[in-house]
């Protein structure tokens, strides 16, 4: 339990977004370590892009700052997983974040200009929307 509500609070804090589709069974422990990493190293992959990509200054800070957050809190909870002996597991909800991840990566390569920007935005916007919606409705619930 106490495991638990450490890796909720580290996701919390990570801002997981979750696929509406959760598969009914409460992730494990491990799993969640997984989802958590997952979750960090495509935000951290969509900041780096858009370092490459985004013509606003704004939006070049902004996705400096998410490969830093997430960069420190995928340390974090790689720490606090091996503190605890977990050691991450896959999921469904895992791969289906790769899987939306991906998506919206070629969806963002495929833009440029104020329209990048725009999107990135957007996307990032909705993306840290729902891991509000996750924790509240799905993770704090089956802790």
């Amino acid at each position: 339990m106490k495991s638990r509500i450490h890796l909720l609070l580290a996701l919390a804090t990570g801002l997981l977004v979750l696929p509406q589709a959760v598969h009914a069974q409460a992730p494990t422990d491990p799993q969640i370590v997984g989802i958590v990493l997952t979750a960090n190293q495509i935000d951290i992959d969509a900041g780096k892009a858009a370092l490459k990509k985004a013509q606003a200054p704004q939006v070049k800070a902004f996705a400096q700052q998410m490969v830093n957050d997430h960069s420190a809190l995928q340390k974090s909870v790689q720490d606090l997983g091996a503190k605890l002996c977990i050691t991450p597991a896959p999921s469904p909800t895992a791969e289906s974040l790769k899987k939306q991840g991906a998506q919206t990566a070629a969806r963002l390569r495929g833009l440029s200009g104020a329209a990048y920007d725009k999107a990135y935005i957007d996307n990032e916007a909705a993306y840290h929307q729902a891991v509000i919606d996750a924790v509240t409705k799905v993770l704090i619930p089956n802790v």
